[in-house]
Parts: structure tokens; sequence; C-alpha cells
């Protein structure tokens, strides 16, 4: 039974709103709008049974817990603890980003392009990796605390820095990376713990807002560069019976139909410039359904985002083909990246092709006058491969990753298609599911 973990960054505090960097400096506290924020936080996780709930001693993040827990239904003891303590930038604390910018250009700059190699020397002359050090506290954090509850549900309330730690280290991303996850205040994030620590561990969901009355993140101010909306097509009968469907052309089944008007009602208020879609049927129709709330949005298709093609396996359902090609089935659960469907594609390919065809997309729509939103419509393994390059991640990582049925994810491109990506939001389903931030999709074969 997997250990889950639900990850919630503090609310907004008054540093925060002033745009102060706050770092280790436990001066901040919520503002109305983070009590609020933490109180609907509350609300959503109310139902939730919850069997350890640890967080941050900093009064802001302190103080969100605080206020969740006073929302939930028998919480166990909350436990602060020094390991979810903020990342430590003692030179930068308590200045202003405009500041940091001007007094400490070239740190800045290092800060942004290579978070990892940042260095501040103390005034004892100690040399001080924020990053580095920060990680190794994240992986300090999983060590001591998911042996203890195996099989549980773990609540963690923390801040952007450690959370982004917490989450990487969990899944393989490596430190360099650091800017490429997004967390807002009061979001929510899950992952599912297979095992200890170093384990695979599977990241359901990233930087949830919906419950905050946000669908997605918003675009910030500065973004120079695309938005892409990535899209895993509706349920098919397939999906459904877990049957592996590959490159034969499903349509949705009416529950996928279902998915897709509730994808394009989640959507309806984000403005969506382009669409693109895998040219098979059931994510072109869920493209279709969507964009009738965007009137005017021409859809493309191209062949490149089709699904892995299973070979030999399509149209089998799993017990059929443990029957038939056991050791392959159970290779593919545990080194997908190792196997050669029969007469079927690799996950090489699939990479290489997918990648291949986001990448011209985020190129096309990169030199535009004003910055530009796209829908882009695929399948599982599509979607799956698409990430994990975004992340920094192998093909060995495909399992990390989950895509629910009319799951939304969010990517930006603050500075073009040139420049480093920020995953914004991974595996929205809140749409789906009557504002539950569990995904209840089918967990059909690909």
């Amino acid at each position: 039974m997997a250990t889950r973990v639900i990850i919630v960054r503090h609310g907004q505090s008054t540093y925060n709103a002033q745009k102060i960097i706050q770092g280790r400096c436990d001066e901040s506290v919520l503002t109305d709008k983070g009590i609020a924020d933490a109180q609907q936080v509350g609300q959503t996780l109310q139902a939730l049974q919850i069997d350890a709930f640890y967080c941050s001693p900093l009064q802001r993040a302190r103080q969100t817990a605080q206020t969740i827990y006073s929302r939930l239904e028998n919480p166990p003891q909350l436990q602060p603890t020094k390991k979810l303590m903020e990342i430590d930038l003692p030179l930068w604390e308590k200045l202003k980003k405009d500041q940091v910018t001007t007094k400490f250009a070239d740190e800045y700059h290092q800060w942004k392009t290579e978070p990892d190699q940042l260095k501040m020397v103390l005034e004892d002359g100690t040399e001080h990796y924020p990053v580095r050090a920060l990680y190794q506290q994240a992986q300090e954090f999983w060590q001591d605390t998911i042996a203890k509850h195996q099989g549980q549900t773990i609540l963690i309330v923390a801040h952007n820095g450690i959370n982004r730690c917490l989450i990487m280290s969990a899944i393989g991303i490596s430190r360099d990376r650091y800017h490429s996850i997004q967390q807002s205040n009061c979001c929510l994030n899950i992952l599912n713990f297979t095992g200890d620590f170093g384990d695979p561990v599977q990241l359901e969901s990233l930087n949830q807002t919906s419950h905050l009355g946000l669908p997605v993140p918003p675009v910030r101010p500065s973004h120079l560069g695309p938005r892409l909306l990535l899209v895993r097509h509706g349920e098919t009968n397939w999906n459904k019976e877990s049957r592996f469907q590959g490159i034969r052309d499903i349509p949705l089944n009416d529950n996928g139909r279902s998915q897709g008007r509730k994808a394009s009602t989640f959507l309806q208020n984000v403005p969506i410039d382009f669409a693109v879609s895998s040219s098979m049927l059931r994510p072109k129709e869920t493209a279709e359904i969507i964009l009738e709330e965007h009137l005017g949005v021409t859809l493309s298709t191209t062949p490149e985002l089709i699904e892995i093609c299973h070979g030999l396996w399509e149209g089998m359902l799993e017990s059929e083909i443990q029957s038939e090609y056991a050791d392959l089935l159970q290779q593919w659960k545990d080194q997908p990246e190792t196997v050669q469907m029969p007469e079927g594609e690799n996950l090489q390919q699939v990479w290489d092709r997918g990648v291949s065809a986001w990448n011209k997309i985020a190129q096309a729509h990169s030199n535009t006058e004003t910055p530009q939103t796209g829908l882009v419509v695929a399948h599982d393994a599509i979607n799956k491969v698409i990430l994990c390059y975004l992340l920094g991640l192998k093909p060995d990582n495909f399992w990390n990753i989950k895509q629910g049925n009319c799951a939304v994810n969010v990517i930006d491109y603050p500075n073009g298609a040139s420049g480093k990506p920020v995953l914004q939001a991974i595996n929205i389903t809140t749409h789906l599911s009557g504002g539950s931030i569990i995904d209840k999709t089918a967990a059909g074969a690909l």
C-alpha cells in the first residue's frame, strides 16, 4: 500500500505581499488573504484521514498549519520540525527583490540560471551553498519520516523552496532544476511513495490551486514566452477495461466526452490562442470539446503526438498479456525504458518524436508580440515523456509521473522556447471529481 504525502505551501505572508525575501527570517506573518486561503485548504482536506502532520517551525508556516488543523476532523498531533525550514539565504533576507538584483547582480543571475551553484560567503568566511544544503535537508526529512508512516497519509505544511526540494529529491529531479517547478501560496501537491525513501515515487499532482478559485496558476507579469496547457484525452472504453490501446484509434466513451466538457468548463476563462492535438480520434475529440468554449481557435493535428505503439499487446487486457508475456510485462513495470514492445515501439522512440513535436510547438509560438497560450492534447505515454523531459528526467522515470484522463498540466516559458520551462502545474483533475484533490480517473492501460 502506498504512502500518500500531501504537501502545502504556507499562505501569503506580509513579506510575500511586500516582495521581501524571507528565507529563514521569522518576522513575517500571514496576511488576511493568507489566513483565508489556509482556511480553504483546511476545508478542502477536511474529509481526508490524515495520519501524521508535520510543519516548519517558522511562524508563517506554523500559522498556516494551525489554521488547517482547526478545520480537520480528528487530526493527529502537529509536529514542527527544523527539517522543513525554508532555504537559508542569510545575505539576502529582509531585502526586496529589486535591492538584491542591484546589490548582488552577478549572484542573482547565477541564482536564476544555476541555482545549485550559488555560493554565499558568510562573515566568518564559511562558504554556504543554499540550494545544495536545502536539497540535502529534504533528503534527510524523507529518510527520517517515510519509514515511520508506511501505508499512511502524511500532511506537510512548509515553504516554497523546501517544498520544491522535497518533490525534486523524491522523484529524482536534480538540484539544478530548482526553478523548474512552481509553488503557489497554499497550493497542494501529492506524492505516492511505494516503499522507503529511494524506492519509486509517483508525482500525482503538482501545485493544485483550484481550491483557491484559481483553475490554473496565473501568468506572471514578466512572462515573455508561451504558456502551454498539456491535456490527456478523456476516457475510452479500453481505458475503463484496462485494455492496451496504443495506436488503435479508439474513440471517447460517454464518460470521456463528459470529462472533456468538464475540462472545457474548467478552462473556459483561460485565454487560448492556438490548439494542437495528436491526430488520433480520442485526443482530437477531447480538444474539440474543450474548444467549444473558445470559438475561433483552429485545431491542428500532428502524428508525432500519437500514443506509444504497443504492437502485439494492443487490444489485450493486462491479464491476457500476463499469460503470454509475463516477464516482459514485469519488465515494463520495473524498467520501462528497457522494453521493446513486440512489433511496436520502445520509450526512446516515443520520447524522440514526442519531445520533437513539443519543442516545435513551443518554438513556433515564442516570437509573438504578446505571449500566447496554447492547448496541446495528447496521450498518457506522450504526456509522461514530455513532462519527464521538461523536468530533466529520463525515460526510466516514466512511472514517476501520473496522467489522469482529461488531466491538465501547465507549462510556462518565461523567456521563450530558448529558456528553461517552468512546470506550473501537473495532473490537475479536480474538475473531474467534484473538487477532490485526489486523481480518481480510470487507472487503465495506455
